[in-house]
């Protein structure tokens, strides 16, 4: 399978989890609109999500994908099937002490994400309530990731970017059905929502076993004295147990950002945590159909490469994924600047979800906007490190990032209240993104192709075009006047981003930029 069919079967079922992810935040924002206990649900849902970043999607995977590639490379399947056991073996132990954990402390942990929701103390209760259930759900999405880095590696891909559409769907049920139910029984009809990610959890792991299995990869547990000691004493499991560390440092990192963020947003208007969770929710669409997509297929790809020692290949790869960056990045971060309010108001504005809630949910949204492109490129420029077993450079710089974050936050804050946050997390990730560039050039690990000069100018023209464009579209109508007009609403956003698409892409064109030839290289 080619690079960029690869990164097409992630990126269309990655679109297909983002648009049911929408629906779902849809549906919550018309359902529960912004205030107290949606923050309470936010803050509680943030806390089993800052750990599975932490464990499973971060450190967990870029220490584990590299390690698995490179066995599987050197010493073959038999070997490779015998750290994917010892591995699960120590990772269902961890899990199950860590949510043992999370549950007894989840009043501290609730504190210390969002101090500020004491203001209401309904609901911080809630938020406890809330995060004991859905504690758990960190183990089935760390499990969950041991998987997808299994299937990733084998090249199937499928699976493991279709399943966060299930957590989707679980959500949605839980809204539409729960939430009233639990309204007639005198229930707080949030906690719908709890159950609703403890159910997409499971379902999410449980879909991986057949795909496991087909490979004949299902992981062999052995959970008493002796295997646990096996599964230690095995030096690819030490090296994988080694490289967390630092993996783990630098992804907490950005989790100390996210948890500082949520900390200021709490202490700020109500209904501040859920502009700021709206706005990321919809900036989640191109982050994860451009660099997420991107960094699943590159990762295995740039690990094998190395440990073939095929420098050329390896840098070649990593061109190919920052050209796609660029040419799908910035057009987005311009759609952002020039054309938040338009997408915010026919995607969200709908029952209790107001006209502040919309002029709120869009400043935050375009300050995120700003940092896109460097969101983005993080996730294609970070594994270039990782393949090489390099972790420790992205956390140095993780870390520094985090106090220019921050600096930034007591400056921006202020003025702009939430928006400010993610204003300066946009800012952060380009100087991240731009300092990972550098170091790999400057250590031979990519050599950019020739042609970056007048392909950047083609981008910029066709962008500058596009704002243009967005800029009229986004005053020629009153998008929040057209609130219960919904179909026409929609339909005007529909015509509008396909004649977006239409004009980028012929103003490439005129340019002689081929794109074909580009995603066929």
């Amino acid at each position: 399978m080619s690079l960029f069919k690869a990164a097409s079967t992630v990126s269309l079922l990655t679109l297909v989890s983002r648009i049911t992810g929408l629906a779902r935040e849809l549906l919550i924002a018309s359902t529960f609109g912004a205030s107290a206990m949606t923050d309470a649900f936010n803050v509680a849902f943030r806390i089993p999500n800052l750990f599975r970043r932490m464990f499973a999607e971060g450190a967990f995977s870029q220490a584990f994908v590299p390690v698995l590639a490179a066995t599987k490379a050197s010493h073959g399947e038999a070997a490779t099937r015998l750290l994917i056991d010892r591995v699960a073996s120590l990772l269902v132990w961890v899990l199950l002490l860590t949510c043992v954990l999370g549950v007894a402390a989840a009043p501290l942990l609730v504190w210390a994400m969002a101090s500020g929701l004491q203001q209401d103390p309904r609901g911080f209760d809630a938020a406890v309530v809330m995060t004991r259930w859905m504690f758990p759900y960190i183990g089935f999405m760390s499990l969950v990731a041991l998987s997808a880095g299994v299937l990733n590696t084998w090249k199937r891909f499928a699976v493991p970017a279709a399943t966060p559409v299930l957590l989707n769907l679980s959500m949605i049920a839980a809204a539409w059905f729960g939430a009233p139910w639990l309204k007639t029984q005198g229930i707080e009809p949030v906690y719908a929502l709890g159950a609703g990610v403890m159910v997409g959890g499971l379902l999410q792991l449980v879909v991986q076993i057949p795909a496991l299995l087909r490979l004949g990869l299902l992981p062999k547990l052995r959970l008493g004295v002796s295997g646990v000691r096996a599964a230690w004493s095995d030096p690819a499991t030490r090296s994988i147990a080694k490289l967390m560390l630092p993996a783990l440092l630098g992804v907490s990192v950005a989790q100390i950002s996210l948890l500082i963020n949520t900390q200021i947003a709490s202490h700020l208007q109500a209904g501040s945590v859920s502009w700021l969770t709206y706005a990321d929710r919809l900036m989640e669409f191109p982050t994860a159909l451009l660099g997420v997509a991107l960094g699943v297929v590159l990762m295995p790809q740039l690990a094998g490469a190395r440990a073939a020692n095929d420098t050329q290949k390896y840098s070649a790869m990593l061109d190919w994924g920052l050209r796609l960056v660029v040419l799908l990045a910035v057009p987005s971060a311009v759609a952002l600047l020039t054309f938040a309010e338009p997408l915010v108001a026919t995607l969200y504005h709908y029952g209790a979800f107001t006209d502040a809630d919309v002029l709120q949910t869009t400043r935050a949204l375009m300050g995120y906007g700003l940092g896109l492109l460097g969101l983005v490129a993080i996730k294609v420029l970070a594994p270039g490190f990782y393949a090489n077993q390099d972790i420790k450079t992205p956390v140095r710089i993780a870390i520094v990032v985090l106090i220019l974050t921050q600096l930034l936050n007591l400056v921006l804050v202020p003025y702009f209240q939430h928006a400010g946050l993610a204003l300066a997390i946009g800012i952060g990730a380009l100087i991240n993104a731009s300092w990972l560039l550098i170091g790999l050039i400057r250590r031979g690990s990519y050599q950019p192709l020739p042609g970056w000069g007048r392909y950047s100018l083609q981008v910029v023209f066709a962008s500058a075009l596009l704002a243009a464009f967005l800029w009229w579209a986004a005053s020629a109508v009153s998008w929040t006047g057209l609130r219960s007009l919904y179909g026409q609403r929609i339909g005007l956003l529909a015509l509008v981003l396909l004649g977006s698409a239409v004009l980028y892409f012929s103003a490439l064109r005129a340019t002689g930029l081929k794109v074909r030839k580009l995603f066929g290289r």
